[in-house]
């Protein structure tokens, strides 16, 4: 609570209609200055919709926002930014052909005295925010050109250069390593000891436990719950989000001896990007996992299998025979199959509708034949098979959620029938009840002969889902572990000492 005994913000039985769709009935939270505030809940249950009605994007049908006890009705996010609200959003709102300071002080650009932009005092204190933030990052770089966890963290500090006291943060960590996720924590802990007000949307439990103070849970639009962090766990909250145990999140894993005969296999392998020498097998019934800090060459290790890139040396063998295309063209042809880190911007294509964005898995360099009969009936049928919420399959894909997004990348190679399949990060930005339906998925294809290697930034995710784990480190492959003799501890001490298993 604030100086005199009111709460920060307050939301009061807020209530969202989309036409005759609603998207919130009667949710409320109150935010106390100094604390986290964690916002729970399953794609569609209304933590986006509360989040944008918080940051001025929506205006509510129902319900009273309050600001330090005071009722505000904002129209536009421009009022909400004024009264202190910054958000930082899961998507990227950044120019990625302007430089990093540029998009930092988009629309309040520091003038001289004629009017013209002082880009030397622009790029000085574009410096000294990434400095505070402990960001290795160029002012003058061109946003476009960096990593998708380098951008996230410019969005963050956008965000934090405005001196709110409000900030609302929507799955922050999705494209970040461990060690910019703990950056950002520092950054937290940092605002909450100002007394600064945080709301906090992640599907990342591990991490809600390490910052938040109380959690408030949704469901299909509704409250389902309030709890104080100290005094709940994840399986409490799990069934409160989305009615199943925590223990029925992954699927059943492979015998040691069942991972089926070999079908790619890396020995001694240096290429671009990849020191070496990289030793992995993948099995046909198998899931392996690529584990290690952020950067350390896990997608160079699917590029080079999936796009050709040059071996220097060692090589690189699939069912059998040698691996010698160059470009994503050769991977395709080859049965190999890629669902990208970052699914926006390399794997959809966000103007055109979802039968367009799966049905371009069948006809590769042929144009988009959605209404051949062929076509329509593999969509319909994969649609069907992963179930994949939507209205109708000429819906933009973009209008999906993250988990619907996903599955549709993933029916766009089930289509075409691949042989290997690369997920890299196969989860992020997607809710927990989504997750469970897409490791089932995975697992089912690697049950029925289509092996998957996956990378991801999250360690359980890794342990609960792979059979086996390679640990990458320096561009080399560096241990090896079971999945179910893999415990974080292991993994990190590997990744970090290159200690080999």
């Amino acid at each position: 609570m604030s100086k005199d005994g009111r709460m920060l913000l307050e939301a009061q039985d807020i209530a969202k209609s989309f036409g005759p769709v609603h998207a919130l009935r009667g949710v409320s939270l109150k935010l106390r200055p100094g604390s986290v505030h964690a916002v729970l809940g399953e794609n569609g249950a209304g933590k986006s919709t509360l989040m944008k009605i918080i940051s001025g994007v929506f205006a509510p049908t129902g319900g009273t926002l309050r600001i330090d006890g005071e009722a505000v009705h904002w129209t536009r996010a421009e009022q909400a930014r004024a009264a202190g609200v910054s958000t930082i959003f899961q998507e990227f709102i950044l120019l990625p052909n302007l430089s990093v300071a540029e998009n930092l002080f988009l629309g309040r650009e520091p003038r001289k005295a004629l009017g013209l932009l002082d880009r030397k005092r622009m790029n000085a204190e574009a410096q000294k925010i990434l400095d505070e933030l402990g960001l290795d990052i160029d002012p003058d770089v061109v946003t476009g050109s960096l990593r998708v966890a380098e951008q996230q963290m410019v969005e963050i500090a956008k965000g934090v250069m405005r001196d709110a006291r409000i900030f609302v943060f929507d799955e922050p960590t999705a494209a970040l390593g461990d060690r910019e996720a703990a950056k950002l924590f520092e950054l937290i802990q940092r605002l909450r000891s100002q007394g600064k007000g945080i709301l906090y949307i992640s599907h990342r439990l591990p991490e809600l436990f390490e910052l938040g103070d109380e959690v408030t849970v949704l469901k299909d639009g509704q409250f389902a719950g309030h709890f104080m962090m100290k005094d709940t766990n994840a399986e409490e909250l799990v069934t409160t989000m989305v009615g199943r145990s925590l223990d029925q999140l992954y699927p059943h894993r492979r015998p040691a001896d069942a991972a089926g005969a070999p079908i790619l296999e890396m020995r001694d392998v240096i290429a671009a990007g990849l020191s070496g020498p990289v030793n992995l097998t993948l099995g046909r019934n198998e899931i392996v996992g690529l584990a290690g800090l952020e950067g350390q060459g896990q997608i160079e290790i699917t590029r080079a299998i999936y796009e050709g890139h040059a071996v220097s040396s060692g090589t690189i063998a699939f069912e059998g025979k040698p691996l010698n295309h160059s470009g994503p063209s050769g991977g395709i042809a080859a049965g190999i199959g890629l669902i990208p880190e970052d699914r926006k911007v390399d794997g959809l294509f966000l103007p055109l509708s979802v039968a367009e964005n799966i049905s371009v898995g069948l006809l590769p360099g042929r144009g988009l034949a959605t209404n051949a009969p062929t076509a329509r009936k593999n969509v319909a049928s994969q649609v069907e098979r992963l179930r994949i919420r939507l209205r109708d399959t000429g819906q933009a894909i973009r209008e999906l959620s993250g988990g619907n997004q996903q599955k549709a990348l993933l029916a766009r190679w089930l289509v075409r029938g691949v042989k290997l399949l690369i997920c890299e990060e196969p989860t992020r930005g997607v809710d927990i009840g989504a997750k469970s339906e897409i490791y089932a998925l995975l697992r089912e294809l690697a049950d029925s002969g289509v092996p998957v290697l996956v990378t991801s930034r999250e360690l359980p995710e890794l342990i609960g889902l792979c059979d086996r784990i390679v640990v990458v480190r320096d561009g080399a492959t560096v241990a090896e572990f079971r999945g179910e003799d893999a415990t974080e501890e292991k993994i990190m001490a590997a990744a970090i000492e290159g200690g080999r298993a």
